[in-house]
């Protein structure tokens, strides 16, 4: 049987990047194999459950790249890929258990069920269930019924023990009086979890299950109920969690968690992608910036490691920096567009009527970005002068060749009819050889004169970006402020 995995989230938000990598590390598996990827929507718990959340993950994934072979929009053979659309499925397995005497009914109330665990705790034994209605007969089962007694149903268990052989993880035993016979519908009659993930994975024939190892304790129930149904056991693979950088468990104290906040603080999704691969997996060669093909290519199981990875947001930050660095030109400015509109730097009609101008500006500043939100603090020089001259900024400014150096730099501005990198080079010797400054006395100077900063893009792009016009209304600015010493 050709391999067959599935993502299933549950939709009550954005995904965390804990999930996410689940995901990614379900996908590159079966495109590494030839199989499927199925996406499959567990919403059976519905105070939390939106169809919101839902759009939200089918978004998430979408721009993080991970596109689903069956689920919900596209379809498939083994739908629905809903949970609250399969209650008939797992109603029909349910009675067969019941039919088959290996689930009983359980009318024991919380306050019973309470009185058992305090008691087994307080002689020093596992707090499970002691079995109370295992054994009821059916007149029992009638009268509690005309009771109107609410009843939940128990999975019978008579396994001591159940092994499985983990990839990941390898051999596993559980001893099964850890949990005793355990329930797998409410007495609301809604089944949990441990039931219909096992009715699901079966049904939609999932070879491999890929998930987190907070669900290897799961593992031995779900591997219970495939057997009292006659179900094929999948293969198991428990990837190991994502700790912060404390090394405690990922959460949003340790700052974005999910997949919307790191695309919306500027992360690529090839970035994000190549980075949570990387998360307790490694490269053959050892390789650090891989593209998806080179991922699909590489990706096997057996190098998952098994110690917990740490979520390192400096590296994330440092690689998306590469990313940004290899897009052309044009799609960088398309990406950072959003981010100067929203902080009022620039409106659509600007960007329209000076998209060529707007490239230049951000392609002067590339290699300042690890995010693309950045963009608005590196490029707000262009469309500002900054007038609130730093300690640096004032210390070059009071020296003998800073005002003869603005002022010939201007002279020579004025001379020409329009700039270009060439022309500033020849302007900024001419203004050298003129005032006899050099090194920061020169270049610094000029920098302060066109910007107010001592820091920003390369000097000559910035002249050249900014144009004739504005950067003659800078430098008078500039000496203005000098000359009535506001600054």
């Amino acid at each position: 049987m050709s391999v067959r995995v599935r993502f299933a989230p549950s939709p009550t938000g954005h995904i965390h990047v804990g999930n996410v990598r689940t995901a990614l590390f379900n996908y590159l598996f079966a495109r590494n194999q030839g199989g499927k990827f199925i996406l499959r929507i567990e919403d059976t718990d519905l105070e939390r459950s939106s169809l919101e959340s839902e759009k939200l993950i089918y978004e998430d994934l979408q721009w993080l790249g991970l596109d689903w072979d069956e689920g919900p929009i596209i379809g498939g053979n083994y739908g629905p890929y809903k949970q609250t659309e399969r209650y008939k499925i797992y109603k029909k397995y349910i009675q067969k258990l019941l039919d088959e005497g290996k689930a009983y009914k359980c009318f024991c109330s919380k306050d019973e069920l309470e009185e058992m665990k305090e008691k087994a705790l307080k002689e020093g034994r596992p707090p499970r269930y002691n079995g109370k209605c295992r054994n009821l007969t059916l007149q029992e089962i009638e009268s509690f019924e005309k009771e109107g007694k609410k009843a939940s149903i128990r999975f019978k268990v008579e396994d001591l023990e159940v092994r499985i052989s983990d990839i990941i993880k390898g051999e596993i035993s559980f001893k099964t009086d850890a949990f005793g016979d355990f329930i797998i519908v409410r007495p609301d009659g809604m089944p949990v979890y441990n039931f219909v993930v096992v009715i699901d994975d079966a049904l939609m024939e999932i070879t491999h299950v890929i998930r987190g190892d907070d669900h290897l304790s799961n593992t031995p129930k779900q591997v219970l109920i495939y057997n009292a149904l006659g179900f094929k056991v999948p293969k198991f693979a428990h990837i190991p969690m994502i700790l912060g950088p404390d090394h405690s468990k990922l959460s949003k104290r340790h700052g974005d968690t999910s997949v919307n906040q790191f695309r919306e603080k500027g992360y690529l999704p090839e970035a994000l992608f190549n980075y949570l691969a990387l998360l307790s997996w490694s490269h053959p060669e050892e390789k650090e910036i891989l593209s998806k093909d080179e991922l699909i290519e590489a990706f096997s199981l057996d190098r998952v490691s098994k110690s917990a990875a740490v979520f390192d947001f400096e590296k994330l930050k440092w690689m998306n920096g590469i990313y940004i660095r290899n897009k052309s030109k044009e799609e960088l400015t398309k990406l950072c567009v959003p981010y100067l509109i929203s902080e009022g730097l620039v409106t659509d009609r600007y960007v329209n009527e000076n998209f060529d101008k707007l490239a230049d500006m951000i392609e002067s500043i590339r290699d300042n970005l690890e995010l693309l939100s950045d963009v608005a603090q590196y490029i707000e020089v262009y469309f500002k002068l900054n007038t609130i001259l730093d300690e640096k900024a004032k210390e070059l400014l009071v020296k003998d060749t800073s005002i003869p150096v603005l002022r010939t730099f201007l002279s020579e501005i004025e001379k020409v009819d329009e700039l270009n990198e060439k022309i500033y080079k020849t302007i900024v010797k001419s203004v050298q050889k003129s005032t006899g400054a050099k090194g920061k006395n020169l270049f610094m100077v000029i920098r302060i004169g066109v910007s107010g900063l001592t820091k920003g893009p390369e000097l000559d792009k910035l002249v050249v970006n900014l144009g004739k016009d504005e950067v003659v209304k800078r430098v008078r600015e500039i000496l203005r402020l000098i000359g009535n010493h506001d600054f």
